[in-house]
């Protein structure tokens, strides 16, 4: 069974976060400024891929993150919406390959690429004692 058979290229993700104190780097190292952390930046282009195929996997599958491969070009401070947007180019028999962005207005933050493959659950849970 192909669990991303349904997935297609040009699939689209989008979300919308505002940024808290808990989400700067100054939340987990009170030395740094209070700005949009990148590995949070990270997870939240995650989250909008994961959001964006999830609907195209079979019942008790899920996607797992597989690669990383983004820049954080600038800094954003609390209080700012943050716009993160993902696009399908390439499914692979294991793997979807997702373009990610993240924008604060008109200014581009963050770019690159995430790759997600599709897991069964239970065959994930059981390999791994979780569940």
């Amino acid at each position: 069974m192909n669990a991303l058979e349904k997935v297609t290229v040009g699939t689209t993700g989008k979300k919308i976060v505002t940024v808290t104190h808990d989400m700067t780097v100054q939340h987990f190292l009170s030395t740094m400024p209070a700005v949009y952390a990148t590995p949070i930046m990270i997870l939240h282009m995650e989250m909008v891929a994961t959001d964006s195929i999830v609907k195209f996997l079979p019942d008790k599958y899920v996607s797992v993150g597989m690669e990383v491969n983004v820049r954080h070009l600038a800094a954003t401070p609390v209080g700012r919406e943050v716009h993160l947007n993902s696009r399908v180019l390439e499914v692979g028999p294991k793997s979807v390959l997702f373009a990610v962005e993240a924008w604060d207005g008109d200014r581009k933050i963050g770019e690159g690429t995430h790759r997600r493959g599709a897991v069964a659950t239970a065959a994930f849970e059981k390999r791994f004692g979780v569940g």
